[in-house]
């Protein structure tokens, strides 16, 4: 009877071992599940996508720097995500889960007014700011001498639903030029090109574009098509040059070549001020701004030199949040503000103008103050000590 006793004994310490053994990688295990349940959240609340383009183009390059300056681990979050830029960022910006914001053109809102799947997209998009002025390139035969030549020519428009198809289908209509559509990478489109199976092959990109500068080309073939700032594009394009700085593969030295260009935008979807994706594009937001100095230097893109972040865009709405933070921080504007000086110092002693400048003009004339400003460093330093 005793050894059953002792038995039943044993039996019952190890119950209770096995028991206390339970209870504790219990509370272990949910300990941990809940340390990864707030680590996830803190992770979801605290990151951002923007969807860019592909590596023919400036935005993924853009994102990427957008990314290399504001991570800061758990706390703030930026995951660029490659998209086809154009058309196509603003239906996944509208339309595909998981998207936060998406650079596009200023184009945009025109583009679609007339599409019924987008008849609020005046509504559904704001901006957060114009970025910067995205060139047009149009490689061509020598033997095409005007974009007018294009009419009935085969010519690549890039990939479809890229920035570059819709700005150029756009730029064609206003001039009633109707080429041939092809559609390709800009690789394949100069490799067609030299075959003889295009006549010209488009890009709308922030230059310098990798593709293009990379690129082997032979002058006597084939150059640089001028794209005129005619009546039909001064509203929506600015007019603007191609360097041999830009592209000394292609262009020599001291030769330029007249283009347009249109903006580029960093636009968010319109969300309610009490969701959580609202809150994380204000974080990213605050944290973008109080950092815009940061992206001028020589480790970033050239593009980000141009950037203005107070610029108004016609025809959008700001986001609320970076509109709160421009009224909220006047005095960091004040760079900005000594800008705008030696601009006025700069109309003053370099442009007669008859009348009031319309804001096509004005954008044109800041265009070249900010690229006389680069290659004139001590000017510029001097005049804002002056002011």
């Amino acid at each position: 009877m005793f050894r059953i006793f002792g038995i039943a004994m044993r039996l019952f310490v190890v119950l209770l071992l096995v028991l206390a053994a339970t209870t504790f990688m219990s509370g272990h295990w949910d300990a941990k599940a809940q340390t990864a349940k707030e680590l996830r959240q803190k992770v979801n609340a605290n990151t951002v996508t923007i969807l860019s383009g592909n590596p023919n183009g400036t935005y993924l390059f853009i994102a990427s720097d957008v990314a290399f300056v504001l991570d800061d681990g758990d706390n703030l979050r930026v995951l660029p995500v490659v998209g086809k830029g154009g058309a196509q960022n603003v239906r996944d910006l509208i339309y595909l889960r998981g998207i936060d914001m998406a650079i596009v053109r200023s184009d945009a809102l025109a583009a679609f007014s007339g599409d019924p799947r987008y008849r609020n997209i005046g509504w559904q998009l704001r901006y957060v700011t114009r970025l910067y002025n995205e060139e047009m390139h149009i490689m061509a035969r020598n033997d095409i001498t005007s974009i007018d030549q294009l009419n009935g020519a085969r010519v690549n428009l890039s990939d479809k639903g890229s920035g570059t198809q819709l700005t150029s289908q756009i730029i064609f209509s206003k001039l009633g030029i109707k080429p041939v559509e092809y559609n390709m990478g800009q690789r394949d489109g100069f490799e067609k090109l030299k075959a003889g199976e295009l006549d010209a092959t488009i890009l709308v990109a922030g230059k310098p574009s990798g593709s293009w500068k990379s690129v082997e080309i032979d002058r006597s073939k084939y150059h640089i098509l001028t794209v005129p700032w005619s009546e039909q594009l001064q509203a929506g394009y600015l007019p603007t040059k191609l360097t041999h700085d830009d592209y000394p593969n292609i262009l020599e030295p001291g030769e330029t070549v007249d283009t347009i260009a249109v903006g580029a935008v960093l636009a968010s979807y319109n969300w309610a001020p009490d969701t959580d994706r609202y809150a994380r594009i204000e974080k990213f937001v605050n944290s973008f701004f109080d950092n815009i100095g940061s992206f001028d230097t020589k480790a970033r893109h050239p593009k980000w030199k141009e950037i203005n972040i107070a610029a108004d865009l016609a025809g959008w709405t700001r986001f609320g949040p970076a509109q709160a933070w421009l009224d909220a921080n006047q005095q960091k504007l004040s760079q900005a503000d000594n800008l705008k000086n030696e601009f006025g110092q700069f109309l003053t002693e370099n442009v007669q103008a008859n009348g009031e400048l319309t804001d096509d003009q004005m954008q044109v004339l800041f265009s070249q103050f900010i690229a006389w400003r680069r290659d004139n460093p001590n000017a510029a330093g001097q005049q804002t000590a002056a002011n």
